[in-house]
């Protein structure tokens, strides 16, 4: 269990958030166990919400109201908290983000892009930039960075086990010119293999498999129940519902079974990179026609 230490709710609406928390819960005279108790959240989770570094789900706000009494004061205040501006992230993402840098395990199906965690810093700028045209300069570096900044979590002393499945498509995809394409694909297996992940391919001849419909992620915690994650063109939404979590999580083992083994994905990235370099990547798409 972290150390107590002092709040300073002045740092930002997460920590007057936390720092409120905290009085109520010790004006009660409960312990962080007896706050979450029946509640499918670890002390450690509460502590870390108290002390700003985590946002409170409603979940759980709405069962802190109940323990504590406050009138429903925590789920009132807990969208606003979730609002509150978080270092160049969507809105419908920011939760997201933050909890990738608590998960045990994180899973993602990626049929159109290249799952963030693995873009390099061109086609990170790439991606933004079609997604938003008419941003400035500035907006535009601040996306980037905030989305490249997400892959330190690799760096950390206990990174989240990292499984990926990629449609074959993406990877002929011609986001960028080939030779920084040719870098994005050798990035993404260098990745891979200095963290020790799992990377999938689903082959274009494979038949219908779940997901066809749109991306996902799962993540998995020590301290809370598991989420999954889909997201369109400029919305996403953050499932916890646990029967609906269970259904991704069943859809996301069958993609597994739909996919090249990891040995074979690595070495068809490998092959798409240096079709890249060699042009062969628009000969493959010369040749195909339009039905």
């Amino acid at each position: 269990m972290p150390a107590r230490k002092d709040i300073d709710g002045s740092v930002s609406v997460p920590a007057f958030y936390g720092k409120e928390l905290r009085w109520k819960r010790e004006a009660a005279g409960l312990t962080l166990q007896a706050t979450v108790a029946n509640s499918f959240y670890a002390p450690s989770y509460l502590s870390e919400i108290e002390r700003g570094t985590r946002r409170m789900p409603l979940r759980l706000a709405i069962h802190v109201d109940r323990v504590l009494a406050t009138d429903g004061y925590f789920e009132r205040c807990c969208k606003d908290v979730q609002k509150a501006k978080r270092g160049g992230h969507a809105e419908y993402f920011a939760d997201v983000a933050e909890m990738e840098q608590h998960a045990e395990t994180i899973e993602e199906w990626a049929p159109m892009l290249v799952p963030g965690l693995l873009q390099t810093e061109a086609y990170a700028r790439s991606i933004v930039r079609a997604a938003m045209p008419r941003a400035s300069g500035k907006e535009v570096e601040e996306k980037v960075n905030a989305r490249l900044s997400r892959a330190e979590l690799f760096d950390g002393e206990d990174p989240p086990e990292f499984w990926a499945i990629l449609d074959e498509p993406l990877l002929r995809r011609r986001v960028l010119p080939a030779e920084r394409m040719a870098e994005q694909l050798e990035h993404i297996a260098d990745v891979v293999k200095t963290t020790h992940s799992i990377l999938q391919v689903v082959p274009e001849t494979s038949a219908a498999h779940p997901f066809m419909m749109g991306m996902a992620k799962l993540m998995t915690f020590t301290d809370a129940p598991p989420v999954a994650y889909t997201e369109s063109l400029h919305s996403g939404q953050l499932i916890d519902y646990p029967a609906l979590v269970k259904e991704y999580r069943q859809s996301y083992d069958l993609l597994r079974a739909a996919a090249l083994s990891p040995e074979a994905s690595l070495a068809l990235i490998q092959e798409a990179a240096e079709d890249h370099r060699n042009g062969k990547d628009r000969d493959r798409l010369g040749h195909r026609t339009v039905a």
